[in-house]
């Protein structure tokens, strides 16, 4: 009788030999579960760093274009209403880090229907939320959430129109941050490289025409950035549908079940997922707290100016190649955890955590030495605004060393199924260490800018040490994800 995964043959004179079969062909990259760690972290990262620095560079077109258009209002006015949208977006993300999750562990046990499965319902529940929840609440919701953040009313004018078209047609955002998420989960990070490229593309073209005007196109100043950015995400969603339905790509929303919403696997979405949603609506929350202490400062609109340009735009910089690292070790964790390799997950983290100081260490030197500069590319000479904002660059290059190891820890607590911890961190180190600081100087002492700006280094400081932490405790590699085996599956 021959064994599992061996087979027998008889050679003419009779003898039996036992020969090992060829293990199934599988359509994801086993380099990830069996190559170089750095190899492999680097593979699934540099894709996703380059697709964030080019997501980053439309942002900064926009707020250059606006600066020069509009004035540093507009830049204000972008600056609120994205703290505002992200904290919605990072809510139905929770989705997608549930998906991911779920995607890296069959991906690595070489289980396709379960994958496909899992996209699928992630997929149509995105849909539904940013259709049915996100559109409605939002925009009767924008004035109300401005007022939150302490807009005062030039920047309140320019951001209502801006942030109530985001929020409407946020559905195409939505897909391509799904379908990143996947693709780069089961070993692709080319793909979406790609479509990011692509998006950050069509939406300079459109935005500079939109924002500016061109002949028979009038100029719709702040909010025709937000016009540009969702007409070109409407594009790559629906190229993106095609491909996916079609199985043009190594994850596809086809599967050999049902297309009935799966409560099942909806919940398992939620379960592994809303902790990291939890997560970043935390952090946004007090993003958007933390806006307005800025907006409580004697010179409100250029200290919001100066936030929006420096933090939420040339941070980005660290930030995106960061979160790039953080994703990329997610699905390296994840699958090699799922193949039953959890040595190699620590070994990911040690990589990524590398590969991130270096590249923080970089763009801090340019925060360090050429803060006006920079600022200048925005449009941002006003005396008082390039002081606030030079303030805030040099703090931020030594704040990006402390990010970016975070992240990259972060990345390996979420990719092994560990998503409670990182929140706990977050609300710690995000929330009540930077808004405690601001809160206790605004009341015993007169606040200023640079507070702020020290309140922040503070909170990335104690979210890189807990992180470090939490992760070298080893609890996640016990952690096991499953979903059901349907009949038709």
């Amino acid at each position: 009788m021959s064994e599992s995964g061996k087979s027998q043959a008889t050679n003419p004179s009779g003898e039996i030999h036992i020969t090992q079969d060829a293990p199934p062909q599988s359509k994801y990259d086993r380099s990830i579960i069996e190559g170089p760690l750095s190899r492999a972290v680097w593979k699934l990262a540099w894709p996703t760093m380059l697709t964030n620095l080019f997501g980053g560079l439309q942002g900064m077109v926009d707020h250059a274009v606006v600066g020069n258009v509009v004035g540093f209002k507009g830049n204000a006015a972008i600056g609120v209403s994205w703290q505002i949208f992200l904290v919605v977006v990072v809510f139905v993300s929770s989705i997608f880090m549930g998906m991911s999750i779920l995607v890296a562990r069959f991906a690595g046990a070489g289980e396709e229907n379960k994958v496909d499965r899992t996209v699928y319902q992630a997929f149509i529940t995105a849909i539904f939320i940013g259709v049915c929840i996100i559109a409605p609440i939002g925009y009767f919701a924008s004035p109300y959430l401005l007022d939150l953040v302490n807009a005062e009313a030039g920047v309140k004018a320019e951001a209502l129109p801006y942030i109530r078209i985001m929020f409407l047609f946020s559905s195409g955002l939505m897909i391509f941050f799904m379908l990143s998420g996947a693709l780069r989960s089961a070993g692709d990070a080319r793909t979406p490289m790609v479509l990011g490229i692509a998006l950050t593309v069509l939406n300079l073209f459109f935005n500079i025409i939109l924002i500016r005007g061109l002949g028979p196109i009038p100029s719709f100043g702040t909010k025709g950035a937000a016009m540009g950015t969702c007409i070109a995400a409407g594009l790559v969603a629906v190229y993106s549908f095609w491909n996916l339905w079609n199985r043009k790509w190594v994850v596809s929303i086809r599967h050999g079940g049902s297309y009935l919403p799966d409560w099942r696997v909806i919940r398992k979405l939620f379960k592994c997922g809303l902790p990291a949603g939890m997560q970043g609506i935390a952090m946004n929350i007090g993003g958007v707290l933390m806006l307005a202490f800025v907006g409580s400062l004697a010179e409100s609109a250029a200290a919001q100016a100066a936030y929006a340009v420096s933090y939420t735009q040339l941070f980005s910089f660290i930030t995106f190649t960061s979160v790039g690292l953080m994703g990329a070790t997610a699905a390296v964790a994840g699958q090699n955890l799922g193949a039953g390799q959890p040595e190699r997950v620590t070994g990911a983290v040690h990589a990524a955590a590398r590969f991130g100081l270096l590249a923080a260490a970089f763009v801090g030197f340019f925060f360090l030495f050429f803060p006006q500069q920079l600022l200048a590319v925005f449009g941002m000479t006003e005396p008082t605004v390039v002081e606030i904002g030079v303030q805030l660059l040099r703090i931020l290059s030594l704040s990006g060393l402390f990010v970016t190891v975070a992240l990259t820890y972060t990345g390996g607590l979420q990719g092994t199924g560990d998503t409670k911890s990182p929140l706990y961190i977050s609300i710690i180190s995000q929330v009540i260490i930077p808004l405690g600081i601001c809160f206790v100087l605004q009341a015993t002492y007169h606040l200023e800018a640079w507070h702020i700006w020290l309140a922040i280094l503070a909170g990335h400081m104690t979210r890189c040490g807990l992180s470090i932490l939490r992760f070298n405790q080893g609890n996640w590699s016990d952690i096991a994800i499953d979903i059901e085996t349907t009949e038709a599956g």
